[in-house]
């Protein structure tokens, strides 16, 4: 499809830290990703240093004046902020930028998810985190009851009555989606129980690093895998037997940076299978430029969702892709950990023992007879532990 027939937009990102440009170009970078997982082309990035946020615009007057002018003269359907936007924030960026619609992160990453949704549950999990996040913003979002305020001059005006009454529609609405979705969580949570005590794994980790690839390996399924941003939504479980012994193998939502909060809680009963499984499999692009930090948003999404504790085995896929940076040798700055080639990063990590670990490529099934094995050793250990009798017939 030609970029013509597309969505065009321009990204926004503030830099409130000193020295911080860098990491908010990495943002915009992995916004620009979410866009065109959207169906959305990026045409310009806009950067500016601020001290703290505009209340009003969240960017200053002349650097929105800029993006105006931009979006004008190049027919821009979107400005996507990087961060996210009070109500009152985007109601005045749109008064100004007449051309173009609004909207921030969070707003982008919803959109996807309701493109991605499949199945019923999905979607009212979405739905319901869409409303969350809808709530707070009406005031701000439904400008159309301008037109209305102080018509009656009873208690605030017909504009006060008519936000009030959206107000709890939305909220009646999320009161309804969350009892749906208890009746569904109730059915799934009989359905684990129904397993029986066989050993759980949880793939987990931060989204496209190759989550349902691996899946597909090892559980001989066909799980939906491409190179886009949340291409698995619902959680997949797949029984897999490696020598003699049986487990269940989960997929889940991969995780990303500034995930909403409306989306996580949404999610919370989704990701059941990763609170219940007995070891975590961490899958790392160790290709991507930020890994490191990749892995350290997936560590705290776990601990926020109640799973911190569970044994976890690393797994760094994509070395097949892997390419480190070029270091100059009179250079004042000291060797840093983009600087390694793959065999210094293995013996580096292998050497911390922060986890146990294994290097992969599920492309080219590097090292997958290893992965296989590693998890046969570990299963093994807690089905042994949980099934004494049967161990002893082996």
């Amino acid at each position: 499809m030609e970029n013509e027939n597309l969505e065009r937009a321009v990204l926004v990102g503030v830099v409130l830290e000193k020295g911080g440009e860098r990491k908010v170009k990495e943002y915009l970078d992995e916004l620009e990703f979410l866009a065109d997982t959207a169906g959305v082309v990026t045409e310009k990035k806009f950067m500016q240093r601020l001290d703290r946020p505009e209340k009003s615009t969240y960017i200053g007057s002349g650097k929105l004046k800029e993006i105006t002018e931009y979006c004008e003269e190049n027919s821009i359907n979107y400005i996507i902020f990087d961060d996210e936007l009070t109500g009152i924030q985007q109601r005045n960026i749109e008064k100004e930028v007449k051309v173009s619609k609004v909207i921030d992160r969070t707003s982008l990453i919803l959109e996807i998810f309701a493109q991605r949704a499949q199945t019923s549950y999905a979607k009212m999990q979405v739905e319901l985190a869409r409303y969350q996040y809808m709530l707070p913003r009406l005031a701000g979002m439904w400008t159309h009851l301008e037109r209305q305020r102080g018509g009656m001059g009873a208690r605030g005006g017909m504009g006060e009555t008519q936000i009030e009454i959206d107000r709890r529609i939305v909220k009646e609405r999320i009161t309804r989606l969350k009892e749906q979705l208890k009746k569904v969580d109730r059915q799934m949570a009989t359905q684990r129980s129904n397993r029986g005590s066989l050993v759980r794994l949880a793939l987990v980790g931060y989204t496209n690093v190759g989550k349902s690839t691996i899946m597909n390996l090892l559980s001989k399924s066909d799980v939906f895998a491409e190179n886009k941003l949340f291409a698995t939504l619902d959680t997949t479980v797949r029984k897999v037997v490696i020598e003699n012994v049986p487990f269940l193998l989960s997929d889940t939502v991969g995780f990303i940076r500034k995930l909403p909060t409306q989306l996580i809680e949404a999610f919370k009963s989704t990701l059941d299978e990763v609170r219940e499984a007995d070891i975590l499999v961490h899958v790392v692009d160790i290709s991507h430029p930020d890994f490191e930090e990749q892995m350290t948003v997936v560590e705290k999404t776990l601990r926020d969702i109640g799973a911190g504790d569970k044994p976890v085995y690393v797994v760094f896929n994509k070395i097949d892709a892997y390419s480190p940076e070029e270091y100059d040798e009179f250079s004042i700055t000291p060797k840093g950990p983009e600087h390694q080639t793959l065999e210094e990063l293995k013996n580096s990590w292998i050497a911390s023992e922060k986890a146990p670990c294994i290097f992969i490529s599920a492309i080219n099934k590097t090292g997958i007879e290893k992965l296989r094995a590693d998890i046969y050793r570990m299963v093994s250990e807690i089905h042994a532990g949980r099934y004494p009798f049967n161990n002893f017939l082996w």
